[in-house]
């Protein structure tokens, strides 16, 4: 019976979870890169689809990973830690809206998105690899089922919802789409 307990709660991880999103997101840039100038209405789709992904993705990071994992961090996980949220902080409010003040049908905008995606595989490169390996040591398997579940119920909630819609309407006024 212990041994189904234990394979049960390995059965869901919120770092598998994570690095598929991860992967996901890493694809619909690979996508965007692959676009033309002539190619407006799909990179604004594509666009919408990075941002209705990742959005909600690093807000829970910011509210719950992350605050959990700088609880139990010795002196590495600490930098570990500011480093990600500085990298959160720097798409946010440098990258993102660079990205919204291009053109979409401009080499300037597949540009500025293509930096956008190389920081961001950056950032989950680092995520994996270093928060990742520590976070295994910090938390039990069930304390990473639990986050997984935790994770999927916020995602259908209006908070993980008003994620996207708050950045939505506070760069809306900067987006400029064909």
């Amino acid at each position: 019976m212990v041994l189904e307990d234990e394979i049960k709660a390995m059965a869901r991880d919120i770092l598998k979870t994570l690095k598929d999103e991860h992967d996901a997101v890493r694809a619909l840039f690979e996508r965007m890169n692959d676009t033309t100038d002539r190619a407006a209405q799909k990179r604004s789709t594509l666009l919408e689809s990075i941002e209705s992904s990742l959005l909600p993705h690093a807000k829970w990071e910011e509210l719950v990973f992350y605050p959990a994992f700088k609880e139990r961090a010795d002196r590495d996980g600490l930098v570990t830690h500011a480093e990600a949220v500085s990298e959160h902080h720097a798409v946010e409010h440098s990258v993102i809206p660079e990205v919204h003040k291009s053109d979409i049908d401009t080499p300037e905008f597949a540009g500025r998105v293509k930096v956008f995606g190389e920081l961001i595989d950056h950032h989950a490169s680092e995520e994996e690899k270093t928060m990742f390996k520590m976070a295994k040591g910090m938390f039990s398997a069930q304390e990473r089922e639990q986050f997984d579940i935790d994770y999927e119920e916020w995602k259908n909630t209006p908070e993980a919802a008003a994620a996207a819609v708050q950045f939505d309407q506070t760069r809306g006024s900067e987006r400029k789409r064909a």
